[in-house]
This record gives structure tokens, sequence and C-alpha cells, in this order.
């Protein structure tokens, strides 16, 4: 009896266990390298991978919180999916981005979608052509998921295309603009990484107050090509992700020279093999980085407690720089900066009229032909059309955009000297003064406009980001709402 259970025993040892099933795969947070992983190690397929992240959009972006963050679901993006596991299987991924899920701002050009830069007038135009920059993103292998709401014509949080978009964090709160369905979709996990267009803070903002990073690149670095443009001279296009590396990583895949943007010739010889090569551990040893503690909107109350809040985590994100190695240099002062900044902005009316008429000019499907005829098209938000009407009429040839340019030529020498005088390497500054508004978001209807009723209930009190796979991340858990730009020489 003994021998024939001693036998058992020694059967059964030698018979391996059954395959355990897999973990199932939870995008919420997830890196480019996470998902590199789970395609690598099969926990997941390309196709899988962007039905959840679908999945995602259609439960949560015009339902449930509602954050309309998505102008267009990509509904060839499976197809695209498939078309990558094939290839993968065949012979390795495609390239860097192979199966990254993306969101792109409806600002670039898609000729598969409709791109609407937040505007009904544009509501079923379709392209004929890709933006440069989706043509590198699809050679890279990712696909795009969906194309975001945008600030109207570039600017805000408003568009008549679809309404207000809403911050992830916080849904009454803003999302920040004009990137801001980039930054709240990403927020939210619609897609892993997304791309913005910065003409004066349209990256950065929605990447502080949706707790994320974002990257305005040097003008020349990345093409604009396919890009209606807002004002060429400051006009960029960037990531915004979760991590520094996916920044990094997305910028590998999106600059360098294009000869259909000719400004970026002065890339030429200053791209590196990959910007993934400076992340390194101790990086910041020996660095000096100056803060800049003049509140550069002329609106901040330091007295508030709201700055104050702000000032708690900016001060806390420096500490962590000091911790890191880096010199923290405060306060560098640069005369005159936040009045040459606002003028700077507020000023430069001279360049958007001729600027988006040849840019339409290049598209003879376009429902319009002029800036002129988009605002006599009575459809654009009221208070992006009286902006608008602001630049009608106006040309760089006028005297005042030499004062400009004098003026952003001044800003430039005292920045650098400032920098040259304390030795430093790049400047610290925050984002905004205080924390994302939420009356703006709750007094706005579906179309843009503002309501003169009592205020709309909220579609959520909740400081809970959506995560949708039972694990809440409160937003205090995670880099707060004041976020921060860091700019060194290279950074225009």
């Amino acid at each position: 009896m003994r021998m024939f259970a001693a036998v058992l025993l020694a059967l059964s040892s030698a018979i391996p266990p059954p395959p355990s099933q897999a973990a199932p795969f939870h995008l919420v947070e997830a890196t480019i390298d996470d998902l590199r992983v789970a395609l690598a190690s099969k926990q997941i397929t390309c196709r899988g991978l962007v039905e959840q992240y679908i999945k995602r959009i259609e439960t949560y972006d015009k339902s449930g919180p509602s954050l309309n963050a998505v102008q267009t679901i990509n509904r060839r993006a499976l197809q695209d999916a498939e078309r990558l596991d094939a290839l993968f299987t065949a012979s390795g991924p495609v390239g860097p981005l192979h199966c990254i899920p993306m969101l792109v701002k409806d600002q670039v050009e898609t000729s598969d979608m409709p791109t609407t830069y937040g505007s009904a007038v544009f509501k079923d135009f379709i392209p004929l052509r890709d933006a440069t920059i989706v043509t590198k993103l699809k050679k890279a292998g990712a696909v795009i998921v969906a194309k975001t709401t945008m600030g109207e014509y570039a600017s805000g949080y408003l568009g008549s295309a679809f309404g207000v978009v809403r911050n992830a964090y916080d849904p009454t709160r803003s999302a920040s603009g004009s990137s801001g369905g980039t930054g709240a979709g990403i927020a939210a996990n619609f897609g892993a990484v997304g791309i913005g267009e910065d003409t004066g803070g349209s990256i950065r903002g929605p990447a502080a107050v949706n707790n994320l990073v974002g990257l305005r690149p040097t003008l020349p670095l990345v093409s604009r090509f396919g890009m209606m443009p807002a004002r060429p001279t400051t006009d960029t296009l960037g990531p915004i992700a979760r991590s520094v590396k996916d920044v990094a990583i997305v910028l590998d895949a999106i600059a360098g020279y294009d000869a259909n943007d000719p400004v970026t010739a002065y890339s030429v010889g200053q791209v590196p093999g990959s910007y993934t090569q400076f992340l390194a551990a101790d990086g910041l040893k020996g660095a000096r980085i100056g803060v800049i503690r003049e509140p550069l909107d002329p609106k901040a109350d330091p007295a508030s407690a709201d700055y104050k809040q702000v000032r708690v985590v900016i001060d806390r994100a420096l500490a962590d720089l000091n911790r890191l190695g880096a010199a923290v240099v405060a306060p560098v002062t640069i005369p005159d900066l936040a009045r040459r900044s606002v003028k700077l902005y507020d000023g430069n009316v001279f360049e958007t009229e001729a600027a988006t008429n040849k840019y339409l000019a290049q598209h003879p499907n376009a429902p319009v032909k002029t800036l002129a005829e988009i605002l006599l098209s009575g459809k654009v938000v009221p208070s992006r059309a009286r902006v608008l009407m602001n630049v009608i009429g106006r040309s760089t040839n006028e005297p005042g955009y030499l004062e400009l340019l004098l003026i952003k030529e001044e800003v430039r020498q005292a920045v650098l000297t400032a920098m040259a005088d304390q030795r430093l390497d790049a400047l610290v500054y925050a984002t905004f003064e205080s924390s994302a508004r939420a009356d703006s978001v709750r007094r706005h209807d579906a179309t843009g406009r503002r309501q003169r009723g009592p205020r709309q209930q909220p579609p959520s009190q909740s400081g809970d980001r959506i995560s949708g796979d039972d694990r809440p991340r409160r937003f205090h858990r995670r880099r707060s709402a004041g976020g921060a730009g860091v700019h060194g020489p290279g950074v225009r």
C-alpha cells in the first residue's frame, strides 16, 4: 500500500500543473514600457488593448462624468490594431511606438477622420492628407485611437463642435486649453499618450491641471505641416503623457526635419539619437535651477488661499530637485517679465488672419476659405469670436508687429543674461498661480455658450479621477494641480 502511494506521489509530481491563466491587463496609468511588456509577453493583443481604450471612451466621455475629451473615435483603430498584431507575429514590432494607443488634438489633419479645429463650421470636414506628425506616429507603429476636443481655433476649452471639456480629476473644474481634450483624455486613460499644440500654454496648461507631463518643444523641432496655425512664430506641437520617459519616447518619433515646414531646417544636426539617453538617475547632480517667484499672471493674488496652495506644491517639487542633486537658486528676477510676457501674447493680433487664410487655401474641400467667412458663419462660440474679430484686417506689415519682435528679443536677452549671471541650467516657474477654476465650466452648455439661467448640476462632485478598474486614485496622491514649467536655454 505504501509502495502504491509512493508511486502515485511520484507520478503526480512528474505531471506539470495546468497552465495558469494570465492575469488580466489593467491599462489604468499604464506607461509605454508597461504596454510593451504586456504585448511582448502576449498578456494582451494589440486589438485587445485598443478595445479596452475605446471601451473607456464610450463609458466615460459622453456618459457618466461626461468628460467630453474626445471629438471623434477612430473607427478604423481596431483594423489598424489587427494589422499590427499580424506584423508582430510575423516579424516583431514595427517601430518604437508599436500599438501605443494615441490621442491626437483635432487641430491636426487626419485623412480618415474629420478635423474640426473645435468648431461646428468644420464638423464634417475630412482633409485629403495626413499631418506630418500623424504620418510619423503611424510609421512608428502608433494607433490613433481618437481625435480630441480643443478650444475653438486653438484657444480656451470651449468649442461649438462639442461644448466644454472637463477635468478628469474633478469634472466641475477646467481642463485648461486649448489642448484640454488631450490632457483630460490622457488623465482619464482614454489613450496612453497624446499630442497637443502650444501657442501660449496650450500643452503646459492641460498637463498642469490634469496631473501630467507636457512638453512644448523648441519651435523648429517638430513639423507643424497639416496643422491649422494660430500664430506661426509661436505654434508648436508636442506630447502630453504621464511620465517624462513617455514624453521622450514620443519626441524621438516626431522630431526632425520636414521639407513641408521649412522652419524645421533649424533642427538639422540638433536632434540626438534618442532623448531617453538623458534620463539618468543622477541627471540633476550639479545642475543649477533658477526659480522665478514673480507671478506671471497679472490677475494672481499672492494673498489668496489658492495661490498659497499652489506655492506649497511648487516648493515640494523644488525640494525634490534639491534632493536629487540640483542647486536651487531662488528667487531669480527678470526685469518687467510679467508685463512684457502678457504684451507678447495678448498683443500679437498680426499673424493669425493671413496664416489661417493661407492654410485654408491648401484645402479645396474646406467648407470656408477665409477667417472672415468662419466668423460670418455665426457658429463660433461668442467668446472666441470676439477675440478673433480683433485680428481681422491686421497684418505683420504694421509697425506694431515690429514692436512685438523687439520686445521678444529684449525678453530673450534678459532671460539669457539672468541665466548667464547666475550660471543657471534651467528656469522653473508655476504654470498657473491658482488651481483649475470650476465656475466657468459649470456655466456653459453643450454648445460652449454661456448659460444665463441657474447653474446646472455638475456631472460629478468626486475628487476621484476616473479609474475604471475599481482602484480609484485621489488627486492628492500624485502631483497637484499647480504644475511647473521648466525652460532651459534651448527652449523658445
